[in-house]
């Protein structure tokens, strides 16, 4: 039974998704734009028990396919799913299930947190975006790799540093606010 508490935190990361895609930065070589939307991917991942961090990004998801413009530059609708970005986020609600399922079970340390987002919060949604592309605009795999993710390493890992950082600071305050929702 999902409690009340859980269904805040799910509802409150899942604006804080669309938050981070208010920031869009277009690349001009790629259908795939920049934005703070993984971080808090990792960030709902890492703070959140595996269903609600699942049910985060999946109400995420669906409030974007119904049309209303939650996904970068305020975007929404059934297209952008099965468009180029289409891949990445729908691979969201699991890579944050994902990331919350493993970081459930280990020592939450920085090394830990930040080797686990880098996995499920960057690589798995990687491979996931990456197969979409390469399936929705013909182009080879190599070429989705190319555009699709190379480019946005080098942030990814900026990203997954700093979540790994305010995870560990900010865990204590979700612990705290759930143990008092009882």
């Amino acid at each position: 039974m999902i409690k009340t508490k859980d269904m805040i935190l799910a509802s409150l990361f899942a604006a804080i998704t669309f938050i981070m895609g208010l920031v869009k930065i277009p690349l001009p070589f790629s259908p795939v734009p920049i934005t703070g939307q993984t971080f808090a991917v990792m960030l709902a991942g890492g703070l959140l028990n595996p269903i609600t961090a699942f049910l985060s990004l999946f109400i995420f998801d669906l409030l974007g396919i119904i049309g209303i413009p939650v996904f970068s530059g305020m975007t929404g609708g059934l297209n952008v799913i099965v468009g180029p970005k289409g891949g990445y986020i729908l691979s969201w609600p699991f890579a944050a299930f994902l990331t919350s399922l493993i970081l459930k079970n280990k020592r939450v340390n920085f090394i830990n947190v930040f080797i686990t987002y880098l996995l499920f919060g960057i690589i798995f949604v990687y491979i996931l975006g990456i197969t979409q592309l390469f399936l929705v605009t013909g182009m080879s795999y190599k070429t989705a790799f190319l555009v699709g993710a190379l480019p946005f390493i080098p942030g990814d890992l900026i990203k997954a540093a700093i979540a790994s950082y305010l995870t560990l600071k900010l865990r204590p305050v979700v612990g705290e606010y759930e143990k008092r929702q009882g």
